[in-house]
């Protein structure tokens, strides 16, 4: 019996096997998520390969919420992520982010085997750690638009209000789950990506109120 890996080279397809560059798959990636994570399995990458994958992902979203905190910080915000945490922020972001992105990744794995996915612990690990990196420009995009609105802001004060500037600090969420939603379908042989989504938007809207809540409570002690 072949190796599991080679089910991904079983006429199912690689995406644009000669573009090897890391901006390269990820421009690939924007376009066929799905191929783009079949490749990457069939390459069987290494634990090291992956955790460069998550640690980079983790410095854009260091440099995402940064540039929202410090550069242009909105009313409703400032008391979760504030300039004097902003130390705390980069040791959560390369340390303790990273962690927790194996934790969300196991956590991911055992829904989707109790949703019958045929995919593997490492599997799941690459769907979710590739599309970090994959979604992490996007997020990166939402912050300098954050930014722009709040050069605009006393021009337009309207543009200050969190009813417009909080859904931007949340932009960068969408294609976060999209893209993970779009790897993991794929690492477990599903076959339509849609209901992955759903459901992966609806653990991130948890996980988000969870941060949120854990936010006032900081505050608060």
């Amino acid at each position: 019996m072949q190796p599991e890996e080679n089910e991904f080279s079983a006429g199912r397809g690689i995406y644009v096997i000669e573009h090897s560059g890391l901006g390269a798959r990820v421009l690939d990636a924007w376009r066929d998520m799905r191929a783009s994570l079949r490749r990457l399995l069939r390459e069987q990458p290494g634990e090291a390969r992956l955790i460069l994958y998550v640690v980079a992902s983790d410095m854009v979203f260091f440099l995402s919420w940064s540039l929202k905190t410090m550069v242009a910080p909105v009313e409703g915000v400032d008391p979760l992520i504030s300039p004097d945490k902003i130390g705390l922020l980069m040791a959560g972001a390369l340390m303790l982010r990273t962690a927790v992105m194996y934790l969300f990744s196991l956590l991911v794995f055992a829904v989707a085997r109790l949703a019958r996915g045929q995919g593997r612990w490492k599997d799941t690990r690459a769907a979710v750690f590739w599309g970090a990196l994959v979604s992490a420009p996007f997020g990166l995009a939402a912050a300098l638009l954050s930014v722009g609105l709040g050069a605009l802001s006393p021009t337009l004060p309207v543009l200050h209000e969190s009813w417009v500037a909080l859904p931007v600090y949340w932009l960068g969420l969408i294609p976060f789950v999209w893209y993970i939603s779009a790897a993991v379908a794929e690492a477990h042989r599903y076959k339509m990506t849609a209901p992955t989504f759903m459901v992966m938007s609806a653990l991130a809207l948890v996980l988000t109120i969870a941060a949120l809540l854990w936010g006032q409570g900081d505050m608060v002690g």
